[in-house]
């Protein structure tokens, strides 16, 4: 779907970011199409044998019994229950806004179609996936980051160093101590700081591979 959709945009190349599940698929898009990377960063997310984690097992079990529509309808009506559900996935939970629960949620409350395919979505988490392209990742060249929260339940630091071992492209490998699997959110300044160095240096390679090119 993500080439699928590179190609309607007609865009060659990207850099990629994922965290939570979207790391998964980042991983999966990177082995699968290595040269339409420029750079890939991942966060705390997904990988190997981890998908879904063991801490993420009864949410899972809720949406296979069913259980996802009446789950988000009362998440949306009173927001406390979206804030103590997703507790240990947030710093701050108390702080998440009204708005940004709505951000999360409202487009899949509207809208019965997309209800079906988040909970089609959830129900497919295998990590058959993700073992199935280890072979890629310990081939990926591509610039990559890995910024991880310390203190996540659901993807442990350890997984962070399974990563930098396994994709040979790791340029740099970032510890945030004390945040969780959300803190892209929770501490935007900081990540996003990380993320400016690393897309500039990808660059900076790219170019000076081209310039090189052409003396060649």
């Amino acid at each position: 779907m993500l080439a699928q959709f590179l190609d309607a945009l007609g865009i060659d190349r990207v850099d990629l970011v994922g965290n939570d599940s979207g790391g998964g698929i980042c991983q999966i898009f990177a082995a699968l199409y290595p040269q339409r990377l420029r750079s890939l960063t991942l966060t705390n997310c997904d990988a190997h044998d981890n998908w879904p984690p063991e801490a993420f097992q009864p949410f899972v079990a809720m949406v296979a019994a069913g259980g996802l529509a009446e789950t988000i309808r009362a998440m949306v009506a009173d927001k406390n229950v979206f804030r103590a559900a997703l507790a240990p996935a947030y710093e701050r939970p108390d702080a998440v806004s009204d708005a940004t629960v709505d951000a999360y949620l409202q487009p899949f409350a509207q809208s019965a179609r997309r209800m079906g395919e988040l909970e089609r979505f959830v129900n497919a988490f295998d990590c058959r996936h993700t073992l199935a392209i280890e072979d890629g990742l310990r081939t990926l060249q591509a610039p990559t980051l890995i910024a991880w929260g310390t203190d996540d339940v659901y993807f442990p630091l350890e997984w962070s160093r399974w990563l930098q071992r396994t994709i040979p492209g790791t340029t740099r490998r970032i510890d945030f101590p004390g945040a969780r699997i959300f803190f892209p959110e929770e501490r935007p300044e900081a990540f996003n700081r990380e993320l400016r160095a690393h897309l500039a240096a990808a660059l900076d390679a790219e170019r000076y591979a081209s310039s090189a090119g052409m003396a060649a």
